[in-house]
């Protein structure tokens, strides 16, 4: 069996965003729609996964991040 290629999190999110949005505008009743739904929490998924890399990339990095933030570029002498 062949690979699948792996998307990434904000192509997938871009693509379900779309999706829901159009079902949405054409549902009378979203809520009720096990299809809609099925979309939904497929996208509220994914932004969780991308907000937890998120908070676990600055958790890794430490206090790097803040420190370069704070100190001003050296002055080029």
């Amino acid at each position: 069996m062949a690979k699948k290629k792996k998307v990434p999190l904000t192509d997938q999110e871009a693509r379900l965003k779309k999706k829901v949005t159009e079902k949405r505008g054409k549902l009378e009743n979203p809520e009720g729609a096990a299809p809609f739904r099925k979309l939904h929490k497929r996208l509220k998924r994914i932004q969780r996964l991308r907000r937890r890399l998120a908070t676990r990339k600055q958790h890794a990095m430490g206090k790097k991040k803040a420190d370069a933030a704070a100190k001003p570029a050296a002055p080029a002498a």
